[in-house]
């Protein structure tokens, strides 16, 4: 008998088609916030990598003097040891880096700044592997009038263009130096508009050394900080065993640092904080916002869910009544409309979160030119909450169903 009213009252009562829909549309919509939020913090991170290096290697004779006294000395670091950091456990995480080498050069008698550095460099890291990496990817936002050098021309920053007279095509003649063409002039913000960018093996020239650099900048890819990683950051053997193998093991930008100085002895490895804490912030607030928006969604499909409930027992009042008036018991009859509702919701949260990861999967591509992934395990979740707040928007006709008198339905009295 429970069986046949049910199935009765699910193919007669379009009220539970409203209700289908609307827990599909709540589903569709948490589904597909929660689906970014879960899946999209490496996209995420991996756009931010516009604003370019957040790992600095410099020697440690270097790094200490900066420290203490805001010079850097004349230590140097060895190329030769430079595919080294390409070694380390989160090796695939370093997307791109690139050797800095200062020096000076004689140009039409004037003394000017020259920078060093890999443009296209091809070379052979110890485990085989055949990589190009280069400056550009670390100065992304540069504006280039031209284009980014290649084998063995220059470009020339802005400030120091206008002072030579030296346009985009031109040859660069420096003393001691075979003629070097121009192919691109830029715009750094002021880093290096008054230097001129050369490989570094002509800059290796220059100052006397073919092996020497100054410091190397590394774009990784990393996992957001959080109070781990601050804490490892301060003093990685403060934390106890368990923590420091998460740590480790982990793509935090301190934990690749320390490990870069792992394989590559003499060398102090810093991230560049206000890119990693920018990152941070950044992904954190973006998921606190959706995250936010997900809440507010599921309360308002209670709510929705509440109203309709409540409008459906109130339209079926004559036939609840006459149930509890032929004998049926209060929890009888609740049962009866609890397992309509759950049943309707079932089809409304399949329906909704297929429909909701589709909608995530539009967004990544949209957005970040990748599918965004749907772990299992906050899928699962999902449909608890779901299911939760169904159960939730249930209460009010639940408590208005308990107290229906047969008399009152049946007999107006």
């Amino acid at each position: 008998m429970f069986v046949k009213l049910t199935a009765r009252s699910l193919t007669r009562s379009t009220a539970h088609w409203l209700l289908a829909l609307t827990v599909a549309l709540g589903a569709a919509l948490t589904t597909a916030i929660t689906t970014l939020v879960a899946g999209s913090a490496e996209q995420v991170s991996q756009q931010l990598k516009v604003y370019g290096s957040n790992i600095t290697i410099r020697p440690q004779q270097a790094a200490a003097l900066d420290e203490l006294y805001g010079t850097t000395g004349s230590a140097t670091l060895s190329l030769a040891a430079l595919p080294q950091i390409k070694t380390i456990f989160w090796a695939y995480n370093i997307l791109d880096f690139s050797p800095f080498l200062e020096t000076t050069a004689q140009v039409d008698g004037q003394e000017v700044r020259v920078v060093g550095v890999w443009f296209d460099e091809t070379l052979t890291t110890p485990a085989g592997e055949e990589l190009t990496t280069g400056v550009h990817p670390l100065r992304q936002w540069w504006e280039v009038d031209g284009e980014w050098a290649s084998g063995s021309a220059a470009m020339l920053g802005q400030n120091l263009a206008a002072t030579l007279g030296l346009p985009v095509g031109a040859n660069l003649r420096m003393a001691g130096m075979p003629e070097i063409p121009i192919s691109g002039v830029f715009d750094s913000g002021g880093e290096f508009d008054d230097a001129v960018l050369l490989p570094i093996s002509l800059a290796g020239q220059l100052a006397g050394d073919a092996d020497a650099a100054n410091w190397v900048e590394v774009m990784a890819l990393t996992t957001p900080d959080n109070e781990l990683a601050r804490r490892a950051a301060a003093d990685p053997q403060a934390l106890s065993a368990k923590d420091w193998e998460t740590w480790y093991c982990t793509a935090y930008v301190s934990s690749i640092a320390y490990q870069i100085e792992e394989v590559w002895d003499g060398v102090v490895a810093r991230p560049v904080r206000q890119v990693a804490q920018a990152e941070g912030e950044v992904i954190s607030r973006i998921t606190q916002l959706l995250l936010g928006v997900a809440g507010l969604t599921l309360l308002a499909t209670a709510i929705a869910i509440a109203n309709l409930v409540t409008k459906s027992v109130l339209e079926r009042s004559a036939e609840l009544g006459l149930l509890k008036a032929l004998g049926a018991s209060n929890l009888a009859v609740l049962a009866l409309v609890e397992v309509e509702t759950l049943l309707v919701a079932v089809v409304g949260v399949g329906a909704g979160m297929v429909a909701g990861v589709g909608l995530a999967q539009w967004v990544g591509w949209q957005a970040f030119g990748s599918a965004v992934a749907a772990p299992a395990a906050v899928l699962a979740l999902l449909v608890a909450l779901l299911l939760l707040a169904v159960l939730l928007g249930t209460w009010p006709a639940g408590r208005l169903l308990w107290r229906l008198k047969p008399q009152e339905v049946l007999h107006g009295a």
